[in-house]
């Protein structure tokens, strides 16, 4: 188990797997969890240390992503970020694609360019990967995200 802090309050890293690890993460002053993985649930183990985990299961499998997919994980993610003194890990099995795509599309939500995420991530994390078909399903989800808000917004 392993995570790399890509800003002050957002890490990205592989699964968790134990309680031993747990305590780690626990220690590490993560307090929102975004668990990307299909192999694992951490919510049983995140109980004891009042972590919130929202599990949010996808397949490694190089598809196209639907958009609920990062509509949760955001909206969990800037829940989190909205409340003082939080720190969230976004994580999959490796920590190579699932977590890296869900950062990205956090990181954007938070008003960051694509492509400035996505080198500050790399930097960050060298053995993060960027699948086209993933970075794909980000910017979908980003253009259905400023359609929605317009829609709200009305004319």
């Amino acid at each position: 188990m392993e995570f790399t802090w890509v800003t002050g309050r957002i890490a990205v890293g592989g699964g968790i797997w134990n309680a031993g690890n747990m305590a780690e993460v626990a220690r590490a002053g993560v307090t929102h969890i975004v668990d990307m993985q299909v192999e694992f649930d951490d919510t049983e183990l995140a109980k004891p240390h009042e972590i919130r985990v929202l599990w949010n299961p996808i397949d490694d499998d190089f598809q196209p992503k639907a958009g609920d997919v990062f509509q949760r994980g955001v909206d969990f993610a800037l829940r989190a970020l909205d409340q003082a003194d939080t720190k969230l890990l976004i994580h999959c099995a490796a920590g190579v694609h699932r977590a890296p795509m869900m950062a990205l599309a956090v990181l954007c939500s938070l008003s960051w360019k694509l492509d400035q995420a996505m080198e500050l991530i790399a930097a960050r994390r060298p053995l993060a990967d960027f699948p086209e078909v993933y970075v794909r399903s980000v910017e979908r989800f980003l253009e259905q995200r400023v359609l929605a808000t317009s829609k709200r917004m009305g004319p």
